[in-house]
């Protein structure tokens, strides 16, 4: 009497289908962070994945190989046997895996990998995938003084230097955690749904707020959490960027894979932007950070009591750092954020593409803040993007990364166009 299909892959494409019909092999090693495999395997069985499991020995004294069953409803592969399961899943044949994920890896597990060493189900099914071309993500988890070890550092470039991905650990507590499981799925759906059209550009972006001190700790600023920012980031490292982050201080975590010069002031941003395009190697500069406008005329490096009738502050006009885009790097293509507040449609498209002729953007993004959902620390924005012909696209309310993805598809679309 058969059973039929094991119940656990009843959540198979419950959250959509960025997936579907993808066999991912997730392999695991000997790290306590282990334990958050099958969280990782579900994840992507949501999105409409069947996934399949390969464990070291040393991973089973972890957890056991019947959770990672129950958790993806398919037998677990912890020893090679006479069915060459490492050629079965990762050999050069139509039924073959569409990537394999090492996560959570080991710096020992690393290290093999890079030398073609097979002792293990893991690093013999590594051997195999990547001499049939397979896609290979890797997700470290160690102590943060083995990750820093410059042996193990190397073993990291090397795959990298094969097309193998390894993602940046979280440094915590002393240790190189594994990414959470969020960037985890995120990145394999990444390699193998979008489009690198990107590769070989280098784009520099701006994001979040910026501070203005009144004294020598009270400051100005905005409520920008730099979401947006990291989401274009996010994106064009994607699709094959190289890229440069100029980050204020918000509240969103960079991507570890850009190059992050953290700001504070509008001063700093501007002048980390500058150099960077002095360089003269950049072909887009994105501008979406919230910079100040003003600043205090005299700031002064002290308390200023508390308790006063009045305090009165002078502010002065800050440069604006779109306008000095161009006068660096004539040839960058540059686009533009312009927020606004409450007005109506036909105003504030009239007031960007005014802003984007003063500053001489290719491209402005603008939008209304005043909006439910829309702007400043919100996960989603509704924008309207306008070239310099007039053309209008508007992107209705989506995520800022599915902003930030129709975005960079229009800057390509203009610079081949």
């Amino acid at each position: 009497m058969s059973l039929g299909e094991h119940t656990s892959k009843q959540i198979i494409g419950t959250k959509g289908d960025s997936l579907k019909g993808r066999k991912i092999v997730l392999c695991i090693t000997g790290s306590v962070a282990a334990f958050k495999s099958p969280e990782i395997a579900r994840e992507l069985m949501r999105l409409g994945a069947e996934v399949y499991t390969v464990m070291s020995e040393m991973a089973q004294v972890i957890i056991h190989p019947y959770l990672m069953e129950y958790a993806t409803g398919n037998p677990v592969v912890t020893e090679l046997t006479g069915k060459i399961e490492h050629v079965t899943l990762g050999g050069v044949h139509p039924d073959r895996a569409d990537l394999v994920l090492v996560a959570p890896s080991t710096a020992n597990t690393i290290g093999k990998a890079a030398c073609a060493i097979d002792d293990t189900p893991v690093t013999t099914l590594l051997t195999t995938a990547i001499g049939a071309g397979i896609p290979i993500i890797i997700a470290p988890a160690m102590h943060a003084s083995m990750y820093k070890h410059p042996i193990v550092l190397e073993n990291i470039r090397k795959l990298e230097s094969i097309g193998v991905e390894v993602l940046m650990p979280r440094m915590e507590e002393g240790k190189a955690k594994i990414p959470g499981t969020e960037e985890i799925v995120q990145s394999v759906v990444n390699k193998l749904t979008v489009e690198r059209d990107f590769e070989g550009m280098k784009i520099v972006v701006t994001g979040g707020p910026c501070r203005e001190y009144l004294d020598g700790f009270r400051y100005i600023s905005n409520p920008s959490s730099g979401k947006m920012g990291v989401a274009i980031a996010e994106a064009a490292l994607d699709r094959g960027a190289e890229v440069t982050l100029v980050f204020g201080p918000g509240t969103a975590v960079p991507p570890s894979r850009a190059k992050v010069v953290k700001v504070e002031t509008t001063e700093e941003m501007l002048d980390a932007v500058v150099e960077s395009l002095k360089a003269g190697d950049k072909d887009v500069a994105i501008l979406s950070a919230a910079a100040a406008d003003y600043k205090p005329a005299d700031r002064k490096m002290v308390k200023t009591p508390s308790g006063m009738e009045h305090w009165t502050v002078d502010l002065r006009p800050l440069p604006k750092i779109i306008e000095q885009v161009k006068k660096v790097d004539p040839d960058v293509f540059l686009v533009g954020f312009k927020a606004e507040y409450d007005l109506t449609e036909e105003e504030l498209l009239r007031r960007a593409t005014k802003r984007m002729g003063e500053a001489e953007m290719d491209l402005i993004v603008a939008n209304d803040v005043s909006k439910d959902r829309v702007g400043f620390g919100t996960d989603t924005n509704e924008v309207f993007i306008i070239d310099r012909g007039g053309e209008v696209t508007h992107v209705p309310l989506k995520s800022k990364r599915e902003v930030a993805d129709m975005l960079l598809t229009k800057v390509k679309e203009k610079m081949t166009g």
